[in-house]
This record gives C-alpha cells, sequence and structure tokens, in this order.
C-alpha cells in the first residue's frame, strides 16, 4: 500500500513504508518534499516516546505551523519511530 500525506491539494510525502504507532502513521523523514517544510521551535514531551520536535509547512504563502512532528531521539521504547515523522493539524494522510 502507498500512502500520501496531502495538505491544501499538494503531496507532501508519499510512501509504501509507515510505522504505526497510538493510530498515527509515521513516514520515513526522507519522504518529506523539503520545499515545503520548516523547521519550528516548538517541542512536547510524550512520557513514553520522549521529546518531539515539529516542522512547519508552507504552501503557496500559506503557513500550517507545526502540523508535522517527529521524534529526534526517541525513547528505547519508541526507536521504530526514529528518523519518521507524522501529521496532523488538518494534513490529509490517505492510502492510494
Amino acid at each position: 500500500m502507498t500512502y500520501q500525506a496531502v495538505w491544501n491539494g499538494t503531496v507532501l510525502a508519499e510512501t509504501d513504508d509507515v510505522v504505526t504507532v497510538e493510530g498515527n502513521l509515521y513516514f520515513p523523514a526522507g519522504a518529506l518534499k523539503s520545499e515545503y517544510i520548516s523547521d519550528s521551535s516548538t517541542n512536547t514531551v510524550c512520557p513514553w516516546k520522549g521529546t518531539a520536535s515539529y516542522y512547519n509547512v508552507t504552501i503557496d504563502g500559506e503557513a500550517n505551523p507545526d502540523s508535522v512532528w517527529y521524534y529526534p531521539s526517541p525513547k528505547p521504547e519508541a526507536e521504530k519511530i526514529r528518523d519518521r515523522v507524522a501529521f496532523w493539524r488538518g494534513i490529509e494522510v490517505k492510502e492510494v
């Protein structure tokens, strides 16, 4: 199966290699189209996964802040999501 992450009609990432954790599909970080992504200074903490970092998405001047997250140094229990990203805030993840 191939999956896409889409926002405002633009494909942000596409892959057939996903990992599901807590109902979220994590794509390989390398699948992200870097032209739409910029770093965010936001961090949050999950008790079992570790500290999450975020990316902003911008398409045609419209921003979707903190809509992509990842765990740069996940705890051992969450090692399978290292170097992977997940999406929210209106980004649709769908099977194609």
